[in-house]
């Protein structure tokens, strides 16, 4: 017998793992987290939370804590293009080009409208802590960090695995039902023979993060200031700037440069070097600054082959790895979680068939590859941009300092180099303006039942979102009122169970749900939107996304996609509602 026994056990404690253990426990799943390393991140890796995230976290009562540290949005919500942050050379502290981004400053409107969350900002070196300690609340000793997978074997009923307590230098065997390999891709998915697929070990980003004060030189409103200079030649070259907290604006304590380097250049390690080209770069030479870590990773844009093999799922940086360019990687990761996390429930709560975890890989390996595929373009696009302000690679700094003379140059050429550069520059919002990406993904297949409706329309710039109820999307936002109280219409989406929409001439819909949430004991939470009904749509945004007629229904999962809908009154409720459940639910 197994030193310890339990349903799920969980490879990895970086923000995936830790979103898993949350969401399982608030499901009433128990899981044991193993990770190696005896802390959370001491690098600042990831830190942009988009509106679907922050979605999740409300719905799993962590929003608040991250929240009330994270980055507000008006201190985050542009970015900027500038050649130096001091200097007083002709050429040095101008700025290119400022951008909106993330649902600041002109797109807070639209993203306030479409959203019951803003976004949010916090590097992983905060942001782990929280997730720890969120953790362990809800799993007290099953959180533990300084324990290392180091054998594991899968059979038919299982993964029984050997996990060394590094500490104490003993070893103990755990006996899991499924296992959750969120490990980065450092050790489960290859001993199963997962594949990578894609181009890897193009660029080697070094990270530089350090602490100090920026105060007069910051602007308050940016989270990215992207350099560009005559001898860096273009965005990742020249480097990128990004504050790290804990206070935000100009008064951050910490900030991080990202520059890249060829695999093969024998400078990346020359840690030594890093000081006077982060001196030079801002072009601020008395500047005082202590380094904190100087770390390196590989630039690639990999997918794994398989998101599942038998009993072991593959998330987070295990099953994609792209550039940190729009902010995806942490998302989709935490993403990922939360659609594993409630299926995992419905099968070990014994609601399920063991086949609805077959709909995980088609779901996420279709938003993976999207990801990872924007990721890389908008890594590249930079290239696009160097080159529309007259920046070529290979270019000598002569000809570099031309091109940036002439961009600013107050002449009728160079009002026409700043608005093709404009016009080039723009082009970036794919990667800071990527509404529709954030929250407009949606499955194609799985875990629901398409009513041969066709998709609206998607925006090829990845930003404008159309809301809609058609299955296999996200539940769209709009608030309603339930006696006084003000609520989203994902309020109504129980993180346990389906709850089905309907308007109060829907009554035939209220009793089907009540029978069929008894015949196969799930939660399935009827609610009558609209005059006379459990909730009242004051303001008509629930009446104009619903996309449904008066008598129709919309059926939504634990994680707030449409599984289903009816566009107006059916013949037979009940079993109309009862084939979609043993439908989705493989009964």
């Amino acid at each position: 017998m197994a030193d310890v026994e339990v349903p799920v056990l969980i490879v990895g404690g970086g923000g995936c793992g830790l979103t898993a253990s949350i969401f399982l426990s608030e499901l009433g799943v128990e899981s044991l987290l193993v990770e190696r390393h005896e802390s959370t991140s001491h690098l600042p890796k990831a830190h942009y939370l988009n509106q679907r995230t922050m979605e999740i976290f409300r719905q799993h009562g962590i929003a608040d804590s991250v929240y009330a540290v994270g980055t507000p949005l008006e201190n985050f919500g542009k970015v900027r293009w500038r050649t130096s942050l001091g200097g007083d050379g002709p050429l040095d502290a101008r700025t290119f080009y400022t951008m909106d981004g993330f649902g600041g400053g002109s797109l807070y409107d639209l993203y306030a409208a479409d959203s019951p969350c803003l976004s949010s900002n916090l590097p992983q070196i905060r942001l782990e802590p929280i997730l720890r300690r969120h953790a362990e609340d809800r799993a007290p000793g099953r959180v533990r960090f300084g324990h290392e997978l180091v054998a594991f074997v899968e059979d038919a009923e299982g993964v029984t695995a050997t996990v060394q307590d590094r500490a104490a230098d003993s070893t103990y065997e755990v006996r899991a039902q499924y296992m959750i390999a969120a490990d980065g891709g450092k050790t489960v998915g290859e001993k199963l023979g997962v594949t990578m697929q894609g181009p890897s070990g193009l660029l080697d980003m070094v990270s530089t993060h350090f602490r100090a004060d920026l105060s007069d030189y910051a602007d308050e409103t940016c989270l990215i200031t992207w350099f560009l200079n005559p001898d860096g030649a273009g965005s990742w070259g020249s480097g990128a700037m990004v504050p790290m907290g804990p206070t935000w604006g100009k008064h951050s304590e910490e900030w991080v440069v990202h520059f890249t380097f060829g695999p093969d250049d024998p400078e990346r390690f020359d840690e030594e070097a890093i000081v006077p080209r982060l001196k030079e770069l801002l072009k601020l030479p008395d500047l005082e600054l202590e380094v904190l870590k100087v770390s390196h990773w590989i630039l690639e844009g990999v997918l794994a082959d398989r998101y599942r093999v038998g009993r072991v799922f593959l998330a987070g940086d295990a099953a994609h790895r792209h550039p940190p360019t729009t902010g995806l990687g942490l998302n989709t990761a935490i993403q990922d979680s939360h659609n594993l996390a409630w299926k995992l429930a419905a099968v070990l709560k014994g609601q399920a068939a063991p086949s609805l975890l077959d709909s995980y890989e088609p779901e996420r390996q279709a938003i993976g590859m999207r990801n990872v595929d924007w990721a890389m373009f908008t890594f590249l696009n930079h290239l696009v941009i160097d080159a529309g302000l007259g920046l070529i690679p290979g270019q000598p700094p002569e000809a570099n300092r031309a091109a940036m003379e002439a961009f600013f140059a107050e002449t009728p050429m160079g009002a026409t180099r700043r608005a093709r550069a404009k016009e080039v520059i723009d082009t970036q919002r794919t990667e800071f303006q990527a509404h529709d990406l954030e929250i407009g993904f949606y499955y194609a297949e799985g875990a629901l039942i398409p009513d041969g409706s066709a998709a609206p329309p998607s925006d090829p710039m990845g930003g404008k979102y159309h809301p809609t109820t058609r299955p296999g999307h996200r539940l769209p936002h709009a608030w309603l009122d339930r006696a006084g109280e003000r609520l989203s219409t994902h309020d109504l989406v129980s993180k346990d169970g389906f709850v089905l929409l309907t308007d109060p001439s829907g009554s035939a819909w209220v009793s089907a749900a009540e029978e069929a949430a008894e015949k196969f004991g799930v939660t399935v939470r009827a609610v009558t939107i609209g005059e006379g009904g459990d909730c009242t749509d004051a303001e008509g945004t629930w009446a104009r996304l619903r996309e449904i007629g008066d008598g129709g229904a919309v059926l939504v999962r634990p994680d707030n996609h449409v599984a289903y809908r009816a566009s107006g009154p059916v013949g037979d409720t009940r079993d109309a509602l009862t084939r979609t459940l043993s439908t989705l639910l493989g009964r």
